[in-house]
């Protein structure tokens, strides 16, 4: 009988508490920044559980995954611009355009496999961000201002944090079920199956192409989302949120979190974030005394520590933080 109370589910379970309770603390403390740094987290985990769904199901490592977060952020933004603030037509909007996007792309980029998909990926990606910058209606690539959230009549105020935070909150754990109904589903199966031997799969009747673009445009879709958050978060967007070293972070999210793993994205979201914020203050306090005379602040370049430390996940924490608590939860049961 398989043991729920595991170092996995452990941990899972503690992340979802705490980020219940993010409002609760940061209106005890009264520090408005943890609200708002939580915020960012959770919207970054929808896009990297969507990312995990293509990536860690499917294997297909798509190198331009943030496009549909600028997608999402972009069809909020002109339409705010444009006077029409309504989020029963930014939101429906931001998601057919993030799909037909996504159907597009992947219909292109799933007929070839390896680095060549990773490469045209990422090629799209960079298409759609000069696009961006090319819209000088719309600040081009000084990023365009969003004046008014998206509106919901009198039935949600997105202008209360605490409010915003939950309804992104609740998108995240709508995202995760929805990926473990569908990898958990024949669909789903089929999506891993094509992972391990496509062409054993396309043998036996799967047509996996179609399979895979389904999948594609459903993550699609749901980082879509995520960029219609990000922009109503930020009351900004900019075509910086497309850059293909966004596309990066979010590969480095769920490769740290665990690929394949239901919670590894949000996990690895909360520990990357994380590590964004700490390691500058660390080495600002311990590194950068040392440094006055000449002028030199470490702690701005404090990926030189991110680097190694994603190293070492790598070379001996393979499945990232899940697959090292699953190691550990099987050595305790032996």
């Amino acid at each position: 009988m398989m043991r729920l109370l595991t170092l996995r589910n452990a941990l899972a379970a503690i992340v979802v508490l705490g980020l219940l309770l993010v409002p609760v603390y940061a209106a005890v403390i009264g520090n408005n920044f943890i609200l708002s740094m939580a915020t960012r987290i959770v919207i970054l985990a929808i896009a990297a559980t969507s990312l995990n769904l293509i990536m860690g199901y499917g294997g297909m490592v798509s190198f331009g995954h943030a496009a549909y977060l600028g997608i999402g952020g972009y069809v909020v933004g002109i339409l705010a611009f444009e006077g029409i603030p309504s989020g029963f037509i930014q939101w429906p909007l931001a998601l057919v355009v993030s799909a037909l996007f996504a159907l597009v792309i992947g219909a292109l980029s799933l007929r070839t496999r390896g680095v060549y998909f990773i490469m045209i990926t990422l090629a799209f990606a960079q298409m759609i961000y000069y696009v961006g910058v090319s819209l000088s209606r719309y600040g081009a690539d000084d990023g365009l201002t969003i004046q008014r959230r998206s509106q919901f009549a009198d039935l949600v105020n997105l202008n209360n944090k605490a409010t915003f935070y939950y309804i992104c909150l609740v998108c995240l754990l709508a995202s995760v079920f929805v990926v473990w109904r569908l990898v958990n589903s024949r669909f789903g199966m089929a999506i891993q199956g094509a992972r391990s031997n496509d062409v054993r799969m396309r043998a036996i009747g799967f047509p996996t192409y179609r399979y895979k673009l389904v999948c594609f445009v459903i993550a699609g879709t749901m980082c879509g989302l995520a960029g219609v958050l990000l922009a109503n978060h930020t009351d900004f967007i900019s075509p910086a949120v497309m850059h293909w070293t966004r596309s990066g972070d979010l590969i480095v999210m769920v490769v740290l979190g665990g690929m394949g793993a239901l919670f590894g994205p949000v996990i690895g979201t909360v520990a990357f974030l994380a590590l964004e914020e700490a390691l500058p203050f660390v080495m600002a306090k311990t590194i950068d005394p040392y440094f006055i005379a000449s002028g030199i602040r470490p702690s701005e370049y404090w990926q030189i520590i991110l680097g190694p430390v994603l190293l070492l996940v790598v070379l001996f924490a393979r499945g990232g933080i899940d697959g090292l608590l699953a190691r550990i939860d099987r050595k305790e049961q032996v």
